[in-house]
């Protein structure tokens, strides 16, 4: 059965409301004495204290890694896609799929994933909140793998805390830079790629492995190597345009691996 975006943005709502429901049967949630900034930094001061605390908390502090930020990760990679989905969605009517689908791409990939976490002073949060000692904060807060996770736990800590709709509205708002950007179409999916591996002490490999047509009318194709693996394949009217699409492929593939 195909739902469609509406339907799914109330479903999500309709969770949040039940698991948020759950949450404040134990923990209470502190009410605002005054106007909440209308971002994910005015939602995360409002956050229970051990919610904060664990999405702040790297799996090598703790025993088990439940505890960690991860599960919050997770919740938070899946609350910031649909999110911006739904946003673009929204905002871009004339926009077929397969644009919708690069700019979003683009939108909550691990670099812009990053870069907001600098916009919102992420680190500052963790050498103030987390649960570790001064030299575990520091590394984590020097970290830009780990301040990327960070901002998608403390996404799905929101959404804990205060559902679907505010905390969609909230990470709009702080993204909606890496959407501008995106939605002019200079996204460079090679340097996109090439920043997120070096994360990782890790560099991409281009091949070319086609080349037919005409002579006024060429059509390349080529391949992307990560660690002596194929990653993405990409076609197009020149060499650059078809790297640009198989790290476009990679990237795609790269994202659901960035959780392992």
């Amino acid at each position: 059965m195909m739902w469609g975006l509406p339907k799914l943005k109330r479903a999500a709502s309709a969770l949040s409301s039940g698991v948020r429901h759950a949450w404040t049967e134990t923990v209470s949630v502190p009410s605002p004495s005054a106007p909440v900034e209308p971002g994910l930094v005015g939602l995360v001061t409002l956050l229970p204290p051990s919610l904060l605390g664990q999405a702040l908390t790297h799996s090598s502090w703790v025993s088990q890694r439940t505890v960690s930020y991860e599960r919050l990760e997770f919740l938070g990679d899946s609350v910031l896609g649909l999110a911006i989905a739904s946003a673009l969605y929204e905002r871009y009517p004339d926009k077929e799929e397969g644009e919708l689908a690069r700019i979003k791409a683009f939108v909550v990939s691990r670099t812009s994933c990053v870069q907001v976490a600098g916009r919102l002073e992420v680190s500052g949060l963790i050498m103030e909140k987390s649960p570790a000692s001064v030299q575990k904060r520091k590394e984590a807060a020097g970290s830009s793998s780990v301040l990327g996770n960070v901002l998608e736990a403390l996404i799905g800590a929101c959404f804990m805390a205060h559902g679907f709709d505010r905390t969609a509205a909230a990470v709009v708002l702080g993204f909606d830079e890496q959407i501008r950007f995106a939605v002019t179409g200079h996204v460079d999916y090679k340097t996109t790629l090439q920043e997120l591996l070096a994360l990782k002490g890790l560099h991409p490999l281009y091949h070319l492995v086609a080349e037919d047509g005409p002579p006024h009318a060429r059509h390349f194709t080529s391949e992307v190597s990560i660690a002596g693996e194929v990653r993405g394949r990409g076609a197009g009217t020149t060499i650059k345009m078809s790297e640009q699409h198989a790290a476009r492929e990679a990237l795609a593939f790269l994202k659901p691996q960035d959780k392992e």
